[in-house]
This record gives structure tokens, C-alpha cells and sequence, in this order.
């Protein structure tokens, strides 16, 4: 039996994601950026675990979306912005994968960043059904 690879999921969000118009001004990466203290608006994408269901040929991988600004209300749009966008990632055609559907299994929370003082962030976890094409 041939084995079967699907796309990085990591990647496939962060490219879906860091040329959206809504997302403008904003650094979407899975690293943060040179110089990072927080304090700038950025979303960065981890890969955080999922399941594959061997007998349909999907992979449902999960995915945190970190969304940082100066300030908490910033950090609140950026964050409600990253989600508006990576719902539409449904029918997206990513390599040789299909993203069959999106879920949100834990909408943006405040998640104070301890590493970092004068962070803001807001945290999510989306859940993506990806089929090989």
C-alpha cells in the first residue's frame, strides 16, 4: 500500500492567510517575527496535534492561531479577523489536498502571554478535515 502524505496544515494556514485584505499590517507566520516583544499585531499558526481516520483517507489536524497586539482590543480584532478568514478555508485546494471543512474547537480566549509583559493575545483552535485530491 502506497503511503499516503498530506500537505502541512501549518503552512497551508499560514499561506491561506498572510495575503488576506483583512489581515493587512498584520505578520502571519508559524515563527515570530525579528524583534518580537508581543506588542505587534501578529497571528502565528502551530500545528497542535489532530487525528488521521485511516480507513476514509482523512487527516484532521488542529491548529492554534496566537493573535497579538499593542493592546487588548487590537489584539481582539486581529484575533476575530484571523477566524473570520480561516473559516473560509472550507473547498480550498492546498497541494494535494482538498480542505473538506473548517471547525472552530475553541474560539478566540484571552491567554495572557507570560513570556512576554506587555503582550496581548488571544488564543483559538481550529480543526481542518483534509482529503487527498
Amino acid at each position: 500500500m502506497a503511503i499516503l502524505t498530506f500537505p502541512d496544515a501549518e503552512q497551508l494556514v499560514v499561506d491561506f492567510l498572510k495575503n488576506r485584505a483583512e489581515l493587512t499590517g498584520v505578520t502571519v507566520d508559524s515563527r515570530p517575527p525579528a524583534g518580537f516583544d508581543g506588542t505587534q499585531k501578529v497571528v502565528l499558526v502551530s500545528h497542535m496535534g489532530g487525528a488521521w481516520v485511516d480507513d476514509q483517507h482523512l487527516d484532521q489536524p488542529l491548529l492554534d492561531l496566537e493573535a497579538y497586539g499593542p493592546d487588548k482590543p487590537t489584539a481582539h480584532t486581529v484575533a476575530l479577523s484571523a477566524r473570520a478568514c480561516v473559516l473560509e478555508l472550507a473547498d480550498t485546494v492546498y497541494g494535494s489536498a482538498i480542505v473538506v471543512d473548517v471547525s472552530e474547537a475553541d474560539g478566540p480566549r484571552w491567554l495572557p502571554d507570560y513570556t512576554r509583559s506587555a503582550a496581548s493575545r488571544y488564543r483559538s483552535t481550529i480543526r481542518l478535515l483534509l482529503r487527498l485530491g
